[in-house]
């Protein structure tokens, strides 16, 4: 019976990752949320009966109880630098023209993707496990914020491989759901939030993580640090998907 138990806890762990990924990073569900609901329910249901098999890295313990103590500060191994921007074409054409003296005139190609404007964050992975989430900070130092991020259904407890890396990305909320959020405070005479940005950061710094689970945030990730099998950064990208 202990056996055939474990082997059902596996099974739906994996149906649940499967499913929250269709779910929130494809955009392509699969099933209904009743039925994503039940099979929540009958694993929560095992675990209870079987607590053997606890594990912090089962769907059901995404948001922990209880209030955080509060956040440490880390060292990030390699600084989380800014990136510069521009509102002019001139601009550039300079910088396209500094780029083409840097390779010789080499015509480059570019890897062009949106810019997220939310939170930096940089999550560790080891042996395909996410162990540390931190904010960017100042660069240098940021903030420990795993207990958070770890109720953004996007981000993988676990990797499809056993691959120990470092990635960066954005924690950030899209405007409609932002906005959604202001009109419910508004009908209830509560002040408005200031904007998604903002917002988004105060809630990485909550100390109850079920606020957070409560909040529509979300993840996008764009960067490995330290080295991986992918010679360009379009390459880099693909490692990331897969």
């Amino acid at each position: 019976m202990s056996q055939s138990a474990a082997r059902k806890i596996e099974s739906l762990r994996r149906q649940i990752e499967r499913h929250d990924h269709l779910y929130h990073v494809a955009g392509e569900p699969e099933i209904s949320d009743r039925e994503y609901d039940r099979l929540m329910r009958e694993l929560e249901e095992l675990e209870l009966a079987h607590p053997e098999y606890k594990d912090a890295d089962s769907p059901t313990q995404r948001v922990s109880r209880g209030l955080l103590p509060g956040f440490k500060t880390l060292r990030h191994s390699v600084p989380m630098l800014s990136l510069d921007n521009t509102y002019s074409e001139d601009d550039l054409r300079e910088w396209h023209e500094r780029v083409l003296r840097g390779l010789d005139g080499e015509e480059p190609v570019y890897v062009v993707e949106p810019k997220i404007d939310g939170i930096g964050i940089e999550l560790t992975y080891e042996r395909g496990a996410f162990t540390l989430g931190a904010t960017r900070g100042d660069g240098t130092t940021g903030e420990d914020v795993t207990t958070n991020l770890r109720t953004i259904r996007r981000l993988p407890l676990e990797l499809s491989q056993p691959a120990s890396l470092v990635v960066r990305g954005e924690v950030y909320m899209d405007r409609a759901d932002f906005e959604k959020i202001n009109r419910e405070r508004e009908a209830a005479g509560e002040e408005l939030y200031k904007n998604p940005r903002n917002f988004t950061g105060g809630t990485l710094k909550q100390l109850d993580p079920r606020i957070v689970a409560k909040r529509p945030l979300k993840l996008f990730l764009y960067e490995v640090v330290g080295d991986i099998p992918a010679q360009s950064h379009f390459e880099a990208l693909d490692f990331m998907r897969r």
